[in-house]
């Protein structure tokens, strides 16, 4: 199957809110203490990530402290997306214990936490942070601790002023503007994380009565595997062209190929393209693998035990599911490549 896949239809998600609180509330005034206690630290400027690398820093007073993010380097200012990289919580977490209350209390898994600072008179250009609502199984959460009248988010065409402790929902796909209009600094918690039934429990009622429970990606957990497992599972295989583009949609034809194969690397399975290491693969469940760093928007079935081995990539989008098919080529039980 190699038809690009369609976004979720206006129908299907436009009718609910922009945005939504949570029923998750914080000490603002504990928080804004412990962001108060890093002033020695750098703020540095928020930068992107693509599947090609990290983009140009941003040039307006749009400032970033990173408690969790890929390798737990406090230096990475960018969420992290489909690699080989785990994300970790930073040094900077140790500091802020009242902070790690707050990220553990979020019953979902976490991939990055960011302390996202807009200086005054700052204001982003409007833009979509894409595959960023419950389609593509990915969450981004605010949490506000020092704010003031005149610092809003604009998602949607609908303008919000969120008050200091209060952990807020927002459909980040859709176009928005954050703009600073006060005279202090605009400090946000800036959580991605990934829909779990318990983190749903937590909209509101009215929210949740509206969603169209079937497009939402739910995680699963991991599930390990054992050394022989992983053994078992390496093979030459194809890679869809399109495959890798985890972050852009590039348009790139899904009928062109990749030379790749999935081998052991550090002790866990790989996707290697060309033969080089390119994503950590993360099993769960029935050697269906998602991506390490990212969700279950594409996943990998390395279906071997056959007459004709076979990998299924599978790209998602809320039930709407493209699965591409290899042929592959289970590689011989004589050790892990190293």
């Amino acid at each position: 199957m190699s038809s690009p896949l369609e976004r979720p239809s206006g129908a299907t998600w436009h009718h609910l809110p922009p945005a939504a609180p949570l029923g998750l509330s914080f000490d603002a005034a504990r928080l804004a203490a412990e962001v108060k206690g890093l002033a020695d630290l750098t703020w540095r400027p928020n930068r992107p990530v693509h599947q090609n690398g990290l983009g140009e820093e941003d040039t307006f007073d749009w400032k970033i402290i990173s408690l969790r993010g890929p390798t737990g380097n406090v230096r990475r200012t960018d969420p992290g997306g489909a690699g080989l990289e785990d994300h970790l919580d930073t040094p900077v977490l140790d500091r802020c214990p009242y902070h790690a209350e707050v990220l553990a209390a979020v019953p979902a898994p976490l991939h990055s936490a960011r302390l996202m600072a807009l200086g005054p008179g700052a204001e982003t250009h409007e833009h979509s942070d894409g595959h960023t609502n419950f389609p593509w199984g990915f969450l981004r959460l605010h949490l506000p601790i020092v704010t003031q009248p005149g610092a809003e988010l604009t998602v949607d065409g609908q303008t919000y002023h969120w008050e200091a402790g209060r952990l807020w929902y927002a459909d980040f796909d859709r176009l928005h503007i954050a703009r600073n209009r006060g005279a202090e600094r605009r400090i946000h918690l800036v959580v991605d994380t990934v829909p779990t039934p318990q983190l749903m429990a937590h909209f509101p009622a009215d929210f949740r009565d509206e969603l169209p429970w079937s497009d939402v990606l739910m995680a699963r957990e991991p599930i390990p595997l054992q050394p022989f497992e992983q053994l078992a599972l390496r093979c030459q295989v194809d890679i869809p062209a399109n495959f890798p583009d985890w972050s852009d949609d590039s348009g790139v034809d899904p009928d062109d190929s990749l030379p790749g194969s999935v081998e052991v690397r550090d002790g866990r399975l790989t996707l290697c393209i060309a033969g080089e290491p390119r994503f950590g693969l993360v099993h769960i469940g029935n050697a269906e693998f998602r991506l390490q760093g990212w969700t279950e928007e594409r996943t990998i079935v390395l279906d071997l035990d056959r007459a004709q081995p076979v990998a299924r990539f599978r790209v998602r989008c809320g039930r709407s599911l493209d699965e591409y098919l290899r042929p592959a080529k289970p590689v011989a039980h004589a050790g892990s490549t190293p």
